[in-house]
């Protein structure tokens, strides 16, 4: 009996998070590993690799849109992770609790966790998302 070997290629976070900062939706990706963000210079210098959890900053938009968009995912479903193998997304509001220094954006932010599932369904997920917010 032979045996096919499927190789598995698993979803770079970094490259799904530079796909977002491309979009025109997107204000801003929250995420050490990219470059150019905010304290990128310490991640390189403490870490050789990144996790899957991230943020996005979307422009001003309707609390609707935002709605429509994350409650229709296919793939990502709402709810909180610090990791695992599925892909969940959940919006944020850190003005709530962040002090220092105070949480001053505006626009919604949305939590993101990337999971196993195949890469392309997970990108087609969030272009899908991105009509539905428009």
């Amino acid at each position: 009996m032979t045996r096919i070997k499927r190789r598995f290629e698993p979803l770079s976070s970094l490259d799904l998070a530079r796909w977002l900062q491309d979009r025109s939706e997107i204000k801003r990706v929250l995420y050490p590993a990219l470059e150019g963000n905010p304290g990128h210079h310490l991640w390189q210098r403490d870490f050789t690799g990144a996790s899957s959890l991230f943020g996005v900053l979307l422009h001003e938009t309707s609390e609707e849109a935002v709605a429509r968009m994350v409650d229709n995912y296919s793939y990502f479903k709402i709810g909180a992770s610090w990791g695992g193998f599925e892909s969940l997304v959940i919006p944020a509001d850190p003005a709530a609790y962040r002090r220092v220094p105070p949480w001053d954006e505006s626009g919604y932010l949305l939590r993101y966790h990337i999971g196993l599932e195949d890469p392309q369904d997970l990108f087609s997920d969030l272009a899908d998302g991105f009509k539905r917010l428009n």
